[in-house]
């Protein structure tokens, strides 16, 4: 199975994310399939590639609590929604 989470990147104390669709039995910082986005949250910007995103979507893939909620506030569920 395919998730859409977070992958921890950077320095210490100054930490990026990678939004990354990865295989569930993959670590954090393991092997990813592709890197779909990325979150800093020292400058609170978020960065989506929602065409690969809908497509990771459509096929099954299921994203985490905190990658859930970013999408959410950009509205990609909805396309998702009106794509079925």
């Amino acid at each position: 199975m395919v998730k859409l989470r977070l992958k921890r990147c950077g320095r210490k104390q100054r930490t990026i994310y990678r939004i990354v669709a990865i295989d569930v039995r993959s670590r954090r910082e393991g092997r990813y399939i592709l890197k779909v986005g990325f979150y800093d949250p020292i400058k609170k910007k978020t960065y989506l590639n929602i065409p690969a995103i809908l497509k990771f979507l459509q096929k099954g893939a299921q994203p985490t609590g905190t990658v859930h909620d970013f999408l959410k506030k950009e509205e990609v569920l909805k396309d998702i929604i009106v794509m079925k």
